[in-house]
């Protein structure tokens, strides 16, 4: 079996990266933050915590709400969320890119700060199952950018730092590629400015998925 020329394990945020989920994730942090009469954040800042897992971004976002009503502030952001989830699409050219990585025997990872039935739910409903080779939550191990996530991958997979590569579209991803001592690229069309890339060093910020499956295919 021909093994990839840079990168073994390849892991992939879902929001923003593969799923086009962004502007509604916002939305959906807005209007939680609106039923409970808390200051509804700015775009820029709900957007910003796209990535974290749910109580560390409910805290960023809504940071004068009382420690004992996040669940309830959590509650009604998972009500906006799961009425609208259906509406959601990968980006164009995602399928395709995926099944390239699968046919020069990269295994593919998800590593996201979505919860376990939330990533499940959207793995069914876009057909996914049985692209990725393994998966990680943030509510079953650390939210990033703590390095958990995709250190427990890279263990998996027996995986080498240095094989490993991770591809994200906020500073959350790429730092957690940082700390877990692992390579990344960043994609422009997600939550965060590529601007704020630059201090982590990505190898590549792709300002499309086709931009990104051509990267791949010369690099990874």
């Amino acid at each position: 079996m021909t093994r990839p020329r840079q990168f073994d394990l390849i892991a992939f945020d879902w929001d923003g990266t593969l799923f086009d989920s962004t502007a509604l994730i916002a939305r959906c942090i807005q209007a939680a933050c609106a039923d409970l009469g808390v200051p509804v954040p700015s775009d820029k800042d709900a957007s910003y915590v796209i990535g974290m897992g749910l109580v560390e971004a409910l805290q960023h976002a809504a940071p004068g709400l009382p420690r004992e009503r996040y669940p309830e502030l959590g509650t009604r952001y998972r009500h906006h969320y799961f009425a609208k989830q259906h509406e959601i699409v990968l980006f164009d050219g995602t399928l395709g890119m995926l099944k390239a990585l699968k046919a020069r025997n990269h295994w593919l990872t998800v590593a996201t700060g979505k919860s376990r039935k939330g990533l499940d739910e959207a793995l069914i409903t876009v057909e996914l199952r049985g692209v990725f080779d393994a998966t990680r939550t943030a509510d079953e191990t650390a939210s990033k950018p703590n390095p958990q996530m995709l250190l427990e991958l890279m263990r998996e997979f027996g995986v080498e730092p240095e094989r490993t590569l991770m591809i994200g579209d906020t500073t959350h991803d790429l730092q957690l590629a940082a700390n877990a001592g692992a390579a990344s690229v960043g994609v422009s069309y997600g939550a965060h400015e590529p601007a704020s890339f630059a201090e982590f060093k990505p190898l590549h910020i792709a300002h499309s998925v086709t931009d990104l499956n051509d990267w791949l295919a010369r690099h990874a």
